[in-house]
């Protein structure tokens, strides 16, 4: 009876698991650029001693949904949409490269791009990107950015960077406990993306289906309540063998 305990025991923590996800991606339904998280649960036999009758369920990370989300029209100049598989090079938290596709950018007293969750942006040589003083600015769709200095004609309009913006593929890239996507083989670097690479005053949002979302935690709970209904029941069964076996015994 142990052996239903521990199997059932399983199934529940996966789901617990599963339900974790499915509310991260609820959390982030509006969050620009965001993909969802995938996971699901196999089969894993439980190796040891004795007839292999064991199979305990395993949670596991699937990635993401890289499925591009619906455009949003801003009209900001420093907002952007990226086209299918190209990402944004921010410097993470630790200092390293580190992908996104929120594009709602802002810039900060300093003058320095950065993303709604403040990460710099990054040009191809992987410095971070400082504007001087403008009155205008202009962000091309292959990244170039051009501004028209402080006090000056818009015929002196001047490039002054580019942001770097990589081609990776799902199977490229892994995504972080910050919430930043990285290169799931560092060995391999991802080059910069050529051509038009995205559209200005727009913003990707997230492709999180909340109504979905939201029907599949009901189903994720069900099911959490089904795999305790066998915990308990296993309980009982247990405790009622060992009456049983005291009686007898007796």
């Amino acid at each position: 009876m142990d052996k239903a305990l521990y199997v059932a025991m399983t199934g529940a923590r996966a789901t617990l698991q599963a339900q974790g996800t499915v509310s991260h991606n609820l959390a982030n339904a509006d969050t620009a650029g965001f993909k969802a998280a995938l996971a699901n649960t196999e089969a894993f036999p439980v190796r040891g001693p004795g007839y292999a009758s064991r199979t305990a369920a395993l949670h596991i990370d699937q990635g993401f949904d890289a499925r591009v989300g619906a455009q949003q029209v801003t009209g900001n100049p420093l907002d952007v949409s990226l086209q299918a598989d190209r990402w944004l090079a921010v410097q993470a938290p630790d200092g390293e490269q580190a992908y996104t596709r929120a594009g709602n950018l802002s810039l900060t007293p300093n003058g320095q791009l950065v993303t709604a969750g403040g990460h710099p942006l990054l040009d191809p040589q992987g410095n971070p990107i400082t504007l001087p003083p403008h009155q205008s600015l202009d962000i091309g769709q292959d990244g170039t950015i051009s501004i028209v200095p402080l006090g000056e004609g818009a015929a002196t309009m001047a490039v002054v960077g580019r942001i770097k913006v990589v081609a990776a593929g799902q199977e490229q890239l892994t995504r972080g406990l910050d919430g930043l996507m990285r290169q799931a083989d560092p060995q391999q670097p991802l080059a910069q993306a050529p051509g038009a690479v995205m559209a200005t005053g727009a913003l990707e949002q997230s492709n999180v289906d909340a109504a979905g979302a939201l029907v599949q935690m009901i189903q994720l709970q069900r099911q959490f309540e089904m795999q305790v209904k066998v915990i308990s029941r296993g309980d009982d069964n247990a405790q009622s063998a060992n009456t049983l076996l005291r009686l007898s015994g007796g």
